[in-house]
């Protein structure tokens, strides 16, 4: 199992009359720590991408439990539970400064050749950075 843990602050311009992170905002931060995850492994999107391999996604979930609000400094746990293949699967839980639970996502990416537009193994780079783990 891989985990990681990468801290995000709310902007202003993120919150809503309300003074709650507006729930769209939940997706960036996720993706933020995602990409910050990876390139902590040594894999850079943008040289995937360059290589000729995409990572869209493919499903998103996310149950809330507690608001976020302006200038909080949230961390967001990731996991990945099982090697990538096709696909890669991540599980996030949010945090508050307090260490409350505000919430839990599950995204899954899939590996796609640029050039075909089909799913595709993931480059040997991504399946070595995850030799220590499984």
């Amino acid at each position: 199992m891989f985990t990681f843990e990468w801290p995000i602050r709310v902007r202003y311009a993120e919150t809503d009359k309300m003074g709650y992170t507006y729930y769209q905002y939940y997706a960036t931060y996720l993706e933020v720590a995602r990409v910050e995850a990876l390139r902590s492994l040594g894999i850079s999107y943008k040289e995937l991408e360059d290589e000729g391999v995409m990572l869209p996604v493919l499903e998103y979930y996310i149950k809330y439990f507690k608001p976020a609000y302006y200038d909080e400094e949230l961390l967001v746990h990731i996991k990945i539970n099982k090697r990538p293949d096709i696909r890669i699967e991540f599980e996030y839980e949010m945090y508050n400064k307090s260490g409350e639970k505000i919430n839990f996502a599950q995204t899954t990416l899939v590996f796609v050749d640029v050039n075909t537009g089909k799913p595709t193994k993931p480059p040997v780079k991504v399946t070595q950075a995850f030799d220590q783990f499984f």
